[in-house]
């Protein structure tokens, strides 16, 4: 396996680990056995266990931009429709149905951003990246009169984004999908139809 290659594979690993077993539970050990890699091959590419979450979380957050890319930003679907039809695709893969459920930037901001500076800021970047996505939605949503001139898109997609990971955690407490339906009825046909 080529450096670079390595280290991909390394982090596709802790991606799929993490985000499935969590920070804790996911062993050093484990990473290793599933990666196929040597110990000083993993210290190589990163100097601990924090630093390797801090780059699988840059993995995930990238891969989730690239979704919300490919969502958000088609134009030929009205803004309201397209946040609707992302939502539903979120729940649909990291909801209580899904093979691995939860947001891995809620699982581990609740694991580990009392714990560790690092990757609180990584993660407060992240939601901030995830939110101004969405405010550009609703600030297109808004151009087109669906939603009223006064709407804040930076405030409601803070909301938005908020009720969501919170239903999301909820579903898992649940072991339900009722608290994600919940925000999705709430979200679109109450709150988004107000004003119009």
């Amino acid at each position: 396996m080529q450096a670079q290659n390595t280290r991909d594979h390394l982090l596709e690993v802790g991606l799929r680990l993490i985000h499935s077993r969590g920070y804790a539970s996911t062993g050093m050990k484990e990473i290793l056995d599933e990666a196929q890699v040597p110990k000083g091959s993993f210290y190589h590419y990163f100097p601990s266990k924090e630093a390797y979450a801090n780059e699988v979380l840059k993995l995930y957050a990238q891969g989730e931009g690239e979704r919300g890319e490919r969502m958000l930003r088609d134009r030929k679907i009205a803004p309201l429709k397209r946040l609707h039809r992302y939502f539903e695709e979120l729940i649909r893969v990291y909801g209580p149905t899904a093979e691995v459920t939860g947001c891995m930037l809620g699982n581990l901001t609740l694991e580990l951003a009392d714990h560790s500076d690092s990757t609180q800021a990584l993660l407060q970047e992240s939601f901030s990246t995830w939110q101004a996505i969405l405010a550009e939605v609703l600030r297109e949503a808004m151009e087109r009169g669906d939603l009223p001139r006064s709407t804040k898109p930076e405030e409601l997609a803070g909301f938005l984004l908020n009720s969501y990971e919170g239903a999301l955690l909820r579903s898992k407490a649940d072991r339900s999908v009722k608290p994600l339906e919940t925000f999705l009825h709430y979200s679109f046909d109450v709150l988004l139809q107000q004003g119009r």
